[in-house]
């Protein structure tokens, strides 16, 4: 059969039941491989690497200064440290003296106290700094730094954990643009008025109404409501109180799920006024076909609403200003693609109402990047971010100082550009800050005040690294912290590979990891099995550090495994994604295959002559 006549809802159920065969041959593959005891190996093995990496985590807790800090870390076997921090001076040092602690402890309890294996799972500072209280052993306790003296106090709790802003790669409030202004509500913000659904069908009444009262004071706002298309009555009302609007809603049926060409229930905006307590018609002339229509958003002067229209197949998504007064209808931004807009991955919107702008995200220079907007005119004022690389979502939009956080990926040529790093930059484009440098994937933690950052780094073949940074040029203060996976070596763990080829053009890098059993023998050969998922909306090769990745369970059935980001997955270039576009069924195969050749070029180890998949 050729799928490439097929249309393409039967070339994406074609490529579905050929993905189950695969999957079902690679299970009976697996089912040949292997001996008794590989099989109890690989059940093991989560649990024979389980705490083996110590100092891998370090959860700060700040000072009201915000100049230090201090932590808890774990060392492995039960041990643990209290850290102290001095972010200005640059020190890092244990918080106390906790052989001298563990000593005046052993005596209050009258048994021993291990200085390594203090009974004590949190501290707080005291008297600014000079003390520490703690509970331990059902008590709870008090140690003046400068004498040393202990002393059992009245019972307290020790505070929670501040929390941190956009913190340990969170998507901080911001998300894809924050809630619209003015709270979506069924009373008016002045209070006066209620909406209510009654037989599908909108209803105004006075607020100190009985929502259950028949008083002629209730005005039917509606009559076309029915059972198939009906009001929600979750509005939006306009900030003076004077409109609201509502999204006359299809009617939710349980059905098999619609293929390309088939029709779909839309749903669609509906403007109402209330001095009239009448409808105003909405020209839709703009969102006609829309897969989706979201953001229904009021301006802070209640002239005008904007909504965002996703067009049907995802080639359009429009941006549109709706006048309040007459329904009119005006597009903002035009965001068009001859392939498509990735919505559900990029899409970013942030108003700054005060300056009349807005910032909107954009692949149409081939990489994914901000751009700033006049709100009014819908010119491009300037683009934000630029390069052969792109934002991989935004933590922060401080209006106050026109700067973005975000964070990226590729920003650094020479690692793998799937690495996520922490950024910032001006408004205007000006200004480009790298938080993070370390040559892996990163997650950060901002101190309260927001000077500093506690950078967590990591890769499959490194465990993580700590770092204590400044937020105001990214420079570094100190290292805090290196895991020490020795403990973990020393059971035979293998250390995954990171692997990269030219895919099928002979020159875009493809980036994958090579995963090998516990045993692997150098003399031999072995069947290679690739843990598989090709889906546009990502990439799926691994990149942070971690002591258990599901692929080593299966490579200690006796394979080499190994996972593989083709062409068409995301967070590259948009040339590299759209090798997707109409071309499911491709799956990057060729590209996973080019890879598998130069692996098996510089590890014969590699048998070719055996390869299945799974996933």
């Amino acid at each position: 059969m050729n799928h490439a006549t097929l249309p393409l809802s039967r070339r994406i159920a074609a490529f579905a039941a050929a993905a189950c065969l695969l999957c079902v041959l690679a299970s009976a593959a697996v089912l040949a491989q292997g001996s008794k005891a590989d099989y109890e190996r690989s059940d093991d093995l989560r649990r024979l690497v389980e705490g083996k990496v110590a100092k891998s985590r370090v959860e700060p807790r700040w000072f009201a200064d915000g100049k230090k800090l201090w932590y808890r870390l774990d060392l492995g076997a039960g041990g643990r440290e209290f850290v102290l921090v001095d972010a200005e001076a640059g020190s890092r040092q244990a918080a106390f003296d906790h052989a001298k602690l563990a000593e005046e402890l052993a005596k209050k309890l009258g048994k021993e106290v291990e200085a390594a294996k203090l009974p004590i799972d949190g501290i707080e500072f005291v008297d600014q700094g000079a003390a520490v209280r703690f509970p331990a052993e059902g008590k709870h306790w008090k140690w003046t730094l400068a004498d040393g003296s202990l002393a059992e106090t009245e019972a307290f709790e020790l505070p929670r954990p501040a929390g941190q802003p956009a913190g340990r790669g969170r998507r901080g409030g911001q998300g894809r643009g924050g809630p619209p202004p003015g709270e979506r509500s069924n009373r008016s913000p002045d209070g006066q008025w209620s909406v209510e659904v009654r037989d599908h069908n909108l209803f105004l009444r006075p607020a100190g109404e009985s929502a259950a009262s028949e008083s002629p004071e209730a005005v039917q706002l509606t009559t076309d409501g029915t059972a198939e298309h009906y009001y929600e009555g979750n509005v939006r009302w306009a900030p003076d109180s004077s409109r609201f609007v509502d999204q006359l809603q299809p009617k939710l049926h349980t059905h098999d799920y619609l293929k390309p060409g088939d029709r779909i229930a839309q749903s669609k905006p509906c403007l109402f006024e209330i001095a009239s307590k009448k409808q105003i018609p909405i020209d839709d002339s703009l969102f006609q076909n829309p897969w989706d229509i979201s953001q229904l958003r009021w301006s802070a002067d209640s002239r005008r609403l904007t909504l965002l229209y996703n067009q049907r197949g995802h080639q359009v998504v429009r941006l549109v200003a709706i006048a309040a007064d007459t329904g009119e209808a005006g597009t903002i931004i035009d965001e068009t693609s001859k392939t498509f807009v990735d919505y559900s991955s990029k899409q970013f919107l942030h108003y700054a109402d005060d300056s009349h702008e807005l910032i909107w995200a954009s692949e149409r220079d081939g990489w994914n990047h901000l751009y700033l907007y006049d709100s009014r005119t819908g010119d491009v004022k300037n683009q934000i971010t630029r390069g052969e690389w792109l934002v991989r979502g935004v933590d922060r939009v401080d209006d106050e100082a026109r700067q973005i956080w975000f964070r990226a990926c590729g920003i650094y040529p020479e690692q793998d550009p799937y690495y996520v790093h922490h950024c910032r930059i001006n408004w205007d484009g000006t200004g480009l800050v790298v938080l993070t440098a370390g040559n892996g994937t990163h997650e950060v933690d901002y101190s309260p005040n927001r000077r500093y950052l506690l950078d967590t780094w990591s890769r499959v073949d490194q465990p993580p690294v700590t770092e204590l940074r400044r937020t105001e040029d990214g420079s570094l203060v100190c290292q805090l912290e290196e895991a020490d996976w020795s403990e973990l070596l020393a059971t035979g763990w293998q250390i995954p590979e990171r692997f990269v080829a030219p895919g099928r053009d002979g020159q875009t890098p493809i980036y994958g990891v090579i995963f090998r059993p516990t045993n692997f023998d150098p003399n031999k050969k072995y069947p290679v099995v690739e843990q598989i998922y090709a889906g546009p909306q990502s990439a799926f090769v691994p990149k942070r550090f971690s002591a258990y990745h599901g692929p080593q369970g299966m490579a200690e059935l006796g394979f080499i495994v190994v996972q593989i980001d083709g062409m068409g997955t995301n967070w590259r270039s948009k040339a590299f994604h759209d090798v997707c576009w109409q071309n499911l069924g491709d799956s990057g195969f060729p590209d996973r295959i080019a890879w598998l050749k130069a692996a098996a070029a510089k590890y014969p180890q590699l048998d070719l002559s055996r390869v299945g998949v799974y996933g």
